[in-house]
């Protein structure tokens, strides 16, 4: 369980620093919406 939560802490993290980099907010909330549909995708297979 550890392990996972670590995990997922960690790909906040780079969500916080791709945001950072990046300052158009379409183009913020594009990258939001792909990458939850495939960590869906992924958790549910």
């Amino acid at each position: 369980m550890c392990r996972m939560i670590g995990f997922i802490l960690f790909w906040i993290a780079v969500g916080v620093a791709l945001s950072l980099c990046f300052r158009s907010p379409v183009f913020r909330t594009l990258l939001a919406l792909v990458l939850l549909v495939c960590g869906f995708n992924l958790f549910c297979k």
